[in-house]
């Protein structure tokens, strides 16, 4: 009783800190907001049954730390420099540490290296977590201060990265935080055409990965080659489960298709090629997501005989399947109706 009250007060404070983070009118207060969250975030990731949570525990807290710590020197030297109105050179330099920073705390390429460590020491619940709400605040902050060439070259490296880290991947831990970081990628590419699309590619990013991660919390699984067997009693569930990385991975007619088609659409105008580059790099993560489920879906398996599923979460399985991988005809169908 005593662990699942501290549990709820620690997110209720997780989220009050990047609540404040977000809605504050200063920098200062942004980064009270972004500590706030830190320090709630980190009881949350400590978990006696898991021995590699004390590992990403101190890494998270260690490279969090620097990040802020940077955040702040960095705003408070702004500050100066503007009260001065000198060394606008200098101003533009410490202007890209303050992304950087940023950038360091939600894990974006070049500045992801901790970001697969810590993501393999953790449990499924914490993992997203990690990979949604904890990079709603760093976002938000670089909506109001970021360097559009600085952000154009993260954009490239975050989903160069995010496509070859995977390719030899048999964690799916650490094929998780690839694909984050693949995402982060496009959804940094939202800052050039308004925050209302980063807010639905966030939105339906958070979707797909909480049914992929409700699915590896429900089965526990954490290899690749776990997958292959546990899934065979249910065909139907095992086809949705495998198609949910397709989705993931943004291939038509499936939901993650959606948000990548709202970028190209609006970019495609003013910024071809390096929409043309991100597509052709986002093909290398469908590879790798197509070779697993092909092997899924043509290697044949014994099937377990005591292996049953619980009806508690059954409905809730078929459900989030059922909208991952039909929502984007349901949407074109809506959308051609009004």
């Amino acid at each position: 009783m005593f662990k699942n009250l501290s549990t709820l007060m620690f997110l209720l404070t997780l989220i009050s800190g990047s609540l404040i983070s977000i809605s504050s009118n200063s920098w200062l207060g942004a980064w009270m907001g972004l500590e706030i969250n830190l320090l709630s975030f980190i009881p949350l990731m400590s978990d006696s049954k898991n021995l590699f949570s004390n590992e990403s525990m101190l890494k998270y807290f260690l490279v969090q730390a620097l990040a802020s710590s940077i955040l702040l020197f960095i705003v408070i030297l702004l500050s100066m420099i503007n009260s001065l109105n000198i060394f606008l050179k200098l101003n533009l330099f410490f202007s890209l540490i303050l992304n950087s920073s940023l950038m360091l705390k939600m894990g974006a390429a070049p500045f992801h290296f901790w970001f697969p460590g810590v993501m393999e020491g953790l449990s499924w619940k914490n993992n997203f977590i990690l990979m949604t709400w904890q990079k709603i605040a760093p976002l938000i902050l670089l909506t109001y201060h970021f360097n559009l060439n600085f952000l154009i070259s993260i954009i490239f490296i975050s989903i160069f990265i995010g496509s070859i880290g995977g390719l030899n991947q048999t964690s799916l831990r650490k094929l998780m935080a690839y694909s984050s970081i693949n995402h982060i990628g496009w959804m940094l590419s939202t800052f050039m055409i308004s925050n209302y699309f980063l807010m639905i590619y966030f939105l339906l990013y958070s979707f797909l990965s909480f049914s992929i991660i409700f699915m590896f919390h429900y089965f526990n699984v954490f290899f690749i080659n776990q997958c292959f067997n546990l899934m065979n009693n249910s065909p139907i569930l095992k086809f949705s489960f495998f198609c949910n990385f397709l989705s993931l991975g943004g291939l038509p007619p499936f939901l993650g298709f959606l948000p990548k088609w709202l970028v190209i659409q609006n970019l495609a105008l003013n910024y071809s090629f390096m929409i043309f580059i991100m597509v052709i790099l986002t093909l290398i993560t469908l590879f790798f997501y197509i070779r697993i489920t092909y092997a899924a879906f043509m290697l044949n398996y014994s099937n377990i005989k005591w292996f049953s599923f619980s009806k508690k979460y059954n409905l809730m399985l078929y459900f989030c399947n059922f909208l991952s991988l039909g929502g984007l005809p349901m949407i074109i169908f809506i959308h051609g109706i009004f």
